[in-house]
């Protein structure tokens, strides 16, 4: 278990009540999410401006510098320190990090709501991510995780406007959940929990209510998680590295519902046998 950074517990209302009018002209209160800048400087040097609801704001930055693989390991950090006071966090290493200006120069915008933004070598480490090629997942599993999902206490139910992801063992049991107001906020602060936990992802499902972009994709392999659920869909570039990296995807997934769109060998169909045997029929085509 690598040396634990000193980490900050900052806290902050994730929501807001404001008044309204409605279609009658009736004054009502109701929630929104709350969205604020959140500036990064690591070991004093501005790296981007973060926008998040501020639910896991030291889990978002540990995740989102593994992700962008700018640390490679949890034990180059000092201290992870948020103040609101002044909407920023202070990441110290304890060393410094090579070569920062190159790998921090080209940043690419992505299509993650809220606007993520990535450093432009992450493309080029894909070819580098394998990831457990014995992972499986059932479908009375897969099932499990959107029931959750669906039953699960949440702010989007208060106030809507957020994007969530949520972390499951191989059996649908659910181990961490996140909302932000962009999905790829949510899932960098998964992968920030992950790392303090020291967890590995090769046998673990990810979930989120976003789009399965490239980002996604990249980020969900780079945890080492071979499972990519949405209730939404998928992209070319998604479906592209999904299929590269050894990952399966399984979008539109609500109700019974879903869509297996890469790597079929990791599910474990539950049908009767009519609907078992025309299954494995069609996967053999």
């Amino acid at each position: 278990m690598p040396l634990l950074p000193h980490i900050s517990q900052s806290q902050v209302a994730l929501t807001k009540e404001v008044q309204v009018l409605d279609e009658r002209g009736r004054l009502l209160t109701i929630s929104i999410p709350a969205e604020r800048a959140l500036t990064v400087y690591l070991d004093k040097r501005e790296l981007l401006t973060l926008m998040t609801i501020g639910a896991n704001p030291e889990a978002l930055i540990l995740g989102y510098l593994r992700n962008q693989r700018l640390i490679r390991t949890l034990d180059e950090i000092a201290a992870v320190q948020v103040d609101w006071d002044v909407n920023a966090v202070a990441v110290t290493t304890h060393h410094g990090v090579s070569d920062i200006e190159e790998r921090t120069s080209k940043r690419v915008v992505t299509t993650g709501c809220g606007q993520g933004t990535v450093f432009g070598g992450l493309m080029d480490e894909v070819d580098q991510i394998h990831l457990n090629p014995d992972a499986k997942i059932r479908q009375s599993a897969l099932y499990r995780v959107v029931d959750t999902i669906r039953t699960h206490p949440s702010i989007y139910k208060k106030a809507g406007s957020v994007h969530a992801c949520a972390l499951f063992s191989a059996d649908g049991e659910l181990i961490y959940f996140v909302e932000d107001v962009g999905r790829h906020n949510a899932v960098d602060a998964i992968a920030g929990k992950m790392w303090l936990a020291g967890m590995a992802g090769s046998d673990k499902i990810f979930y989120t209510t976003g789009r399965l972009t490239s980002e996604m994709v990249i980020k969900g392999a780079q945890m080492g998680i071979p499972v990519l659920l949405s209730r939404s869909g998928t992209t070319e570039m998604g479906l592209q590295v999904a299929e590269q990296v050894g990952m399966s995807l399984l979008s539109r997934c609500t109700g019974r519902h879903f869509l297996l769109l890469t790597h079929p060998q990791r599910l474990e169909f539950e049908l009767d046998h009519t609907e078992a045997t025309l299954a494995g029929d069609l996967l053999k085509a």
